[in-house]
Parts: C-alpha cells; sequence; structure tokens
C-alpha cells in the first residue's frame, strides 16, 4: 500500500464491523482509521471520530445484525459524523444489511423496510454502499447512490476446492427452488451433480421439505448453500430428506449466519457432518453450541480487496473471475 493510500484511505469500523475492519486493514496494509462509539446511560449513541477526515476516501464498516435497529442507527450516525467532519466520499460497508427479507409488499398494509433503509442510508449522506450476498439482489435498486454487490463464492469455492477430494461424487442440493442458479453455479465450478428440494413453508418459523428433485444421493455426499441460516428449519429439513434418501455425509455452507430462534437447538440435532459460514455477523461465542461441526471462514480480504478496488477506480467484477462471477 502506498504512502498515498495509508493517507487518504480511512477504514473505519462501527461495533459490529471492528473484527472485518481489523482483518481488513491488515490485509491492505494500512491502519486502522481512529473512531470511537459511546453509550449514553439513557441509551443515545455518540459516535466521534479521532483523526483529520478532511477530503479522505472514507469506508465505514458495520454489520447491521442483531439488535438490528440499533446498529443501523449508528451506521447512520456514522456516516452524519464523516459528513460533517467534510470526508470526500463515504463508502457504508455492510456485511450482512438487516431487513432484506422485507424487499417487496407481500400482503397489503404492510412496508418495504429493505427499501425505507436504503433511504436512511443515502439520506445521511453515504455516497457509496458495498455489500454482499443480499437476500433479495433487487435491493440494489433500492438505493440512489451506487452499490457494490459481492457475493462470498470466491471465499466458499476456495475452500470447497481445497477440500473437493474429499468430497468424492458430490451432490449439489438446493434447499428450494428460489436458490436454483446459485446451487447450479456451485455445481458447475466443482464438477458436482444438481438436485433440487420441493420446500413448502407451512409459517414464517416452520418449513416442511417434501421432494427430492434430481439425481440419486444414496451413498453420495450432499452440499447445499444458502445465503443466510436464520432459524434454520429450511435447511435442516432438507438435512433430514438427504440423509432419509441415502446420502452419506451433508454439508451446509451459508454467508450470514443470523441464527436466531431455535436455530442452533436445531443444527445441533440435524445431521450435519459440517456446516460452513463466514464473519459477515461477529461470532462473539453465539456458535459454541455447534462449534465441533462448525467451520467460519473470513471474507474480510475479499471486502479489503473491494475497498482498494474502489479507491483506485479498477473494476471488482475481476474478484469473481473464475467464481461464478458477481452476485446478481
Amino acid at each position: 500500500m502506498s504512502a498515498s493510500d495509508r493517507e487518504h484511505l480511512k477504514i473505519f469500523a462501527g461495533r459490529t464491523g471492528r473484527h472485518l475492519a481489523d482483518r481488513m486493514c491488515e490485509h491492505l496494509e494500512l491502519p486502522a482509521a481512529r473512531g470511537t462509539t459511546e453509550l449514553f446511560p439513557d441509551g443515545e449513541l455518540i459516535v466521534k471520530i479521532d483523526e483529520d477526515v478532511r477530503g479522505r476516501d472514507c469506508y465505514v464498516v458495520q454489520s447491521t445484525s442483531a439488535p438490528v435497529n440499533a446498529n443501523i442507527m449508528e451506521l447512520l450516525v456514522y456516516i452524519d459524523c464523516l459528513r460533517r467532519a467534510s470526508a470526500h466520499r463515504i463508502t457504508a460497508v455492510i456485511p450482512y444489511y438487516g431487513y432484506a427479507r422485507q424487499d417487496r409488499k407481500d400482503e397489503g398494509r404492510v412496508p418495504i423496510t429493505a427499501k425505507l433503509v436504503a433511504n436512511l442510508i443515502a439520506a445521511a449522506g453515504c455516497d457509496r454502499v458495498l455489500c454482499m450476498d443480499l437476500h433479495a439482489a433487487q435491493i440494489q435498486g433500492f438505493f440512489d447512490i451506487p452499490v457494490d454487490h459481492l457475493s462470498a463464492s470466491p471465499v466458499f469455492l476456495d475452500y470447497f476446492r481445497r477440500i473437493r477430494d474429499e468430497l468424492g461424487d458430490l451432490v449439489m442440493v438446493s434447499p428450494d427452488v428460489g436458490n436454483v442458479k446459485v446451487a447450479n453455479m456451485y455445481a458447475d465450478l466443482l464438477g458436482a451433480d444438481l438436485a433440487i428440494i420441493d420446500k413448502r413453508r407451512q409459517s414464517g418459523s416452520n418449513v416442511v421439505s417434501k421432494n427430492l428433485i434430481g439425481p440419486d444421493v444414496r451413498g453420495r455426499p450432499v452440499l447445499m448453500v444458502d445465503d443466510m441460516i436464520s432459524t434454520a428449519g429450511t435447511i435442516c429439513s432438507a438435512a433430514e430428506l438427504v440423509k432419509e434418501a441415502g446420502a452419506t455425509d451433508v454439508l451446509a455452507a451459508a454467508t450470514h449466519p443470523v441464527m436466531v430462534g431455535l436455530a442452533l437447538q436445531r443444527l445441533a440435532d440435524a445431521p450435519f457432518t459440517r456446516i460452513i459460514v463466514t464473519d459477515t455477523i461477529p461470532d462473539e461465542g453465539r456458535l459454541d453450541p455447534i462449534r465441533d461441526r462448525v467451520e467460519v471462514l473470513s471474507v474480510a480480504e475479499l471486502l479489503g480487496e473491494a475497498a482498494h478496488r474502489i479507491h483506485h477506480n479498477m473494476s471488482i467484477s475481476a474478484l469473481f473471475r473464475g467464481a461464478g462471477g458477481l452476485k446478481r
């Protein structure tokens, strides 16, 4: 990293982004930018920038995971603070975008909160957004500022290629019809067959997997990839189905380990051999109940390289050559 970059490229971290921001700075050989978030006794927060940012290219790393509202507010305050300190450009690095599942009106008299959050981020003074594996790709269009939508596929593919020999006669299984495009991409790149599960949702937290469509999984390992594990109903129901169909090993991979409600208990009881997630959401011991089966991969270098390319007006797409392309 050049002396100019060290002077003009600044990577700040909110409370849910410190683990990623530190590794991004380490990858880019940059000093971590100095800023603090403090809470008042009444719950209000204040952000203070502890160095000169006038005319600088500033990045704020903050996952808007639980507590979602508090973390969104911290991001907005950080952006406002940088804008009032005369930063040249402010990029919100949002590894996990909360409210992404509220992306449309699926019944009367409900909000489109993903759009509301996008409006708030732009109104706070943000110039650009860098995010990863949005639950719905169309959320990019909710922003009136540029969005770079990354995929964790290079990180996952690097891992799966390292263990490809031990996976043997692999079958990629899409846990629902909506994930077929992603599963097919992984199947092509890993030289695996593709099967699809017909999923029926009974309620917001209860999912029943009905049928397995495609090649026989008997005596074969199975890999399922999704963008997130939230309540784990979908992925655990799918794991039980493929195990009943004779699969030998069942691996699951997901970018965002949201893990709410009964998720950890369901995953502990499900027949998974290995669960691979990334660090878009800080662990902080949440994954301890399944620690013996979980593998956490870091997306920090990918985010750091993207920030470097944005700073130098270079192509982001080049990061994904040979890895299924950008997330769409």
